[in-house]
């Protein structure tokens, strides 16, 4: 009888495991697929005139810095799309101000996709 339920606990516990892992695939498979990127024209063209309008004063024309404080975005890591929302979100160093009042997350997405292109569009 032990040997049984020894069996049946052994079975419950890989399917779990396996629902944990099939699980965690689909949520990075998720999250990946709704992160912008550079290969999205469309995205990055209303991004490119989001920076025209809101961030080429401080960060450039083609985000060339202008002999400003402002981080060269096209130096900005382009795997760490969470870091970039922060930062556009909250603010950066009391240098740069928070934009999250002003930007919608579609926009501030947009700016990324503009971003992962380093200007050049």
């Amino acid at each position: 009888m032990k040997a049984r339920s020894g069996f049946w606990i052994s079975v419950v516990g890989l399917t779990l495991v396996a629902a944990s892992i099939a699980v965690a695939a689909e949520t990075t498979t998720t999250t990946a697929a709704l992160e912008p990127t550079a290969s999205d024209p469309a995205l990055a063209i209303k991004g490119r005139t989001l920076y025209a309008t809101n961030c080429v004063h401080c960060h450039g024309v083609n985000m060339v810095t202008p002999g400003t404080v402002a981080f060269d975005l096209r130096e900005f890591p382009h795997d760490d799309h969470a870091r970039f929302v922060h930062s556009v979100t909250n603010g950066k160093n009391n240098r740069m101000p928070p934009w999250g009042d002003i930007l919608k997350p579609d926009e501030i997405d947009a700016l990324w996709a503009y971003v992962l292109t380093g200007g050049k569009l």
